[in-house]
């Protein structure tokens, strides 16, 4: 098959209704106008379908985004960001100014370095339902705290100037999940600002967990 066939396959993403991490991705999807198949990887039922040997193949870390495009499996959802922002045209979400740039990949790799990683599902089943939630609202309360400060040095309309970046494509997912979390956000004023900016957009809106296929009818978060 030429790179020609192949770069005109739709992508695939491998992704669950509400993992930031997916989520991540299906907003730099559409931003950009790429359409793809999507591919549900439930992270809870039957004890996890990352799990099955079929997926672990395609993602050793049994986590999801997994997004097939050009004939490549590409995994974690920042690096496939930056694939996308390197082969494809469209809205960009890393500025070319070389320091606005590095401020975007901060304020991204805190979010899913520093805050979300550590309150993901997998940690949760680690500590246990009855600590859980205690341990997940301090962590994206510790991380808020820095957070808060340094976007009110650096956002403009969005979290870097007047302009969506990488960075605002994590804010919004950790953002919905300081609420499942039910962290009180009066203190982060600046991150409120800036997601309610942000949740006017189509692209957001179409990404959001509520609005893929995999999310139970019934779901009241």
């Amino acid at each position: 098959m030429c790179a020609a066939t192949v770069q005109a396959m739709k992508p695939v993403l491998y992704s669950y209704f509400r993992s930031s991490s997916a989520w991540r991705v299906r907003i730099a999807l559409t931003l950009k106008g790429i359409e793809y198949e999507y591919k549900a990887i439930h992270l809870v039922k039957d004890g996890g379908e990352q799990f099955s040997p079929d997926y672990v193949k395609l993602n050793q870390m049994k986590e999801v985004p997994t997004l097939i495009i050009d004939g490549h499996t590409l995994t974690q959802s920042l690096p496939i960001i930056e694939y996308l922002e390197e082969t494809r045209p469209g809205y960009m979400v890393l500025p070319k100014n070389p320091l606005v740039r590095a401020k975007v990949r901060e304020i991204s790799h805190i979010i899913s370095s520093s805050i979300q990683p550590i309150q993901n599902l997998r940690v949760l089943n680690k500590i246990g339902k009855d600590g859980s939630a205690e341990w997940g609202q301090y962590w994206i309360k510790n991380g808020f705290d820095a957070l808060e400060i340094i976007l009110k040095g650096s956002a403009g309309k969005y979290c870097v100037g007047d302009e969506i970046t990488m960075a605002d494509l994590c804010l919004v997912p950790q953002f919905f999940n300081a609420g499942r979390f039910k962290v009180e956000m009066e203190p982060y004023p600046t991150i409120c600002r800036i997601v309610e900016e942000l949740e006017k957009n189509e692209s957001f809106k179409a990404a959001h967990p509520f609005n893929q296929p995999d999310c139970p009818e019934d779901l009241n978060l």
